[in-house]
């Protein structure tokens, strides 16, 4: 199944969780106007280091207006907490905001507006040299990486595993297997979870997690360096990651619905054929855009005329144009 993570941006306001509302494009306030200049304006972006590129490449957009963009990307997870506490104008998220992070926002009084702002594809990789594993399926991938995988050390482990969950990866290959991924605080390890784990989890009554014994961290460049360090590796990253290194690492195709494998690329990621695409999102302070006209500047950049070659720039893929319309329509509403 196919799931892109795609739905229209949105307003919730700071309520009693049994009232949390959310407002399209229409039923949208508006901002009360800057109390600073953009002029030597601060604007601190933290979350998921998967976006943190786009984030980056927008905030040296803006500083030609004299905007000072801080950005770090500790990852989705540790990004909500930062910015649900109010320590953040804006955070980056690999995929939408969960109920419990909705309510830790409320709980604080931390108004937000949630922006889808590019798709990306997450991309299943081994080692470069690695030439006997080209593709696989999301029960293949159940085998090796989801719950009932702990202890494996060679890929044909899981061999027994793939057939009784109805993989079409039977026979994978008696070779070490080394796993480097994001962690627990990573929105690209969510996504994973459901995109290769849920269902199967679901239907065998396990837990939607995966195996603990890898190596795990928050930082995707040390991600590619762990897969870069065994032949025979296993891992998952962002598809800007996967294309900055596509010396080192090899992206595996991963089959669709009609069992078709497929290649992660700029086309397939974009038509939502690759069944591993994801949206991307931005969520905005709505405080912090009525008080500092600089997060409202920089919010514009990233979903203005540029912001397409920007999203290109950083190796991922512009929204498709009814989404982007939505998220204009919505954000224009605010402003």
């Amino acid at each position: 199944m196919i799931r892109r993570h795609v739905r229209t941006a949105r307003l919730v306001r700071a309520l009693p969780i049994a009232s949390v509302v959310v407002f399209l494009a229409t039923g949208c306030g508006e901002f009360n106007g800057g109390a600073s200049s953009a002029g030597g304006s601060t604007v601190f972006v933290t979350g998921s280091s998967t976006v943190e590129p786009i984030s980056i490449l927008v905030g040296e957009f803006v500083r030609r207006e004299s905007i000072a963009v801080a950005v770090e990307g500790p990852g989705t997870g540790d990004g909500f907490k930062k910015f649900c506490a109010g320590e953040g104008d804006v955070t980056g998220a690999s995929r939408p905001i969960k109920d419990e992070e909705v309510e830790m926002c409320r709980d604080a009084g931390v108004e937000f507006v949630e922006l889808p702002v590019a798709v990306d594809g997450l991309t299943v990789v081994s080692n470069k040299a690695n030439t006997v594993v080209k593709c696989l399926d999301a029960a293949a991938l159940y085998a090796l990486l989801g719950p009932e995988s702990e202890g494996m050390k060679r890929w044909s482990d899981a061999n027994g595993l793939a057939e009784e969950v109805g993989s079409a990866f039977t026979s994978l290959p008696d070779v070490p297997l080394s796993i480097s991924g994001p962690g627990e605080e990573s929105g690209t390890y969510d996504s994973f979870v459901e995109f290769a784990v849920a269902d199967i989890a679901e239907e065998r009554d396990t837990e939607e997690y995966l195996r603990p014994d890898y190596v795990a961290s928050g930082n995707d460049n040390l991600i590619v360096e762990g897969l870069n360090g065994s032949k025979t590796s296993l891992g998952w990253i962002g598809y800007a990651f996967y294309v900055g290194d596509k010396e080192e690492v090899r992206g595996l195709e991963i089959v669709n619905d009609e069992g078709d494998c497929v290649e992660p690329t700029d086309e397939t990621i974009a038509a939502g054929t690759y069944p591993f695409s994801r949206t991307l999102y931005v969520y905005v302070n709505v405080q912090s855009a009525r008080d500092n006209e600089a997060v409202r500047r920089y919010v514009d950049a990233y979903l203005g005329p540029e912001s397409d070659a920007l999203v290109r720039d950083a190796g991922y893929v512009p929204l498709p144009e009814s989404t982007k319309t939505d998220a204009l329509d919505t954000w224009g509403a605010l402003s």
